[in-house]
């Protein structure tokens, strides 16, 4: 449970340091591909086969039953956690000008 909290944690903190980012081109591009001829050797006739599907049905429920369940006690405890701070790129910018003025 710990391991998929963190993991949730993380690509959130990941989604907002992408919808933070401020993307500037720097430099253009170069790419040069190979080019390719083909050429036609015979004459084709394509006819798809045709199916019909029946799908299966599926149906969820839920039904009561009567299972070994663990008690765990809980204790309250201090512990060091992850924290984030993210800034966007218009934060920054605008902190750098800030230290910029103020030298």
């Amino acid at each position: 449970m710990r391991k998929i909290t963190v993991i949730a944690g993380l690509v959130a903190a990941a989604s907002v340091a992408l919808v933070g980012c401020d993307v500037q081109k720097t430099q253009e591009g170069n790419v040069s591909v190979p080019k390719y001829e083909v050429s036609k050797t015979k004459e084709g006739d394509v006819t798809l086969p045709k199916y019909d599907v029946t799908a299966p049905s599926v149906e969820v429920k839920t039904k009561e039953a009567e299972v070994l369940v663990p008690k765990v006690g809980l204790q309250e405890e201090t512990v060091k956690v992850p924290s984030i701070d993210v800034k966007t790129a218009d934060e920054k910018k605008a902190e750098e000008g800030k230290v910029a003025s103020n030298k």
